[in-house]
């Protein structure tokens, strides 16, 4: 099987971004801040994931 190296970039970060959605909706955040959470992750994949998990974590 030939996968180029976007093809498996492009998994590793939607593996990701469904991760962060999973653990933006199981946390302890009221609902206003999950929805924009989730919402920055879906609109912009990757710069969302990465402000996230820098800024959103706690």
């Amino acid at each position: 099987m030939n996968l180029r190296y976007g093809s498996v970039i492009g998994l590793v970060i939607l593996v990701l971004d469904v991760a962060a959605i999973i653990e933006i909706l199981r946390g302890s955040m009221d609902r206003a801040s999950k929805l924009l959470w989730v919402l920055l992750v879906l609109l912009f994949p990757l710069v969302g994931l990465i402000i996230y998990y820098f800024f959103g974590r706690k």
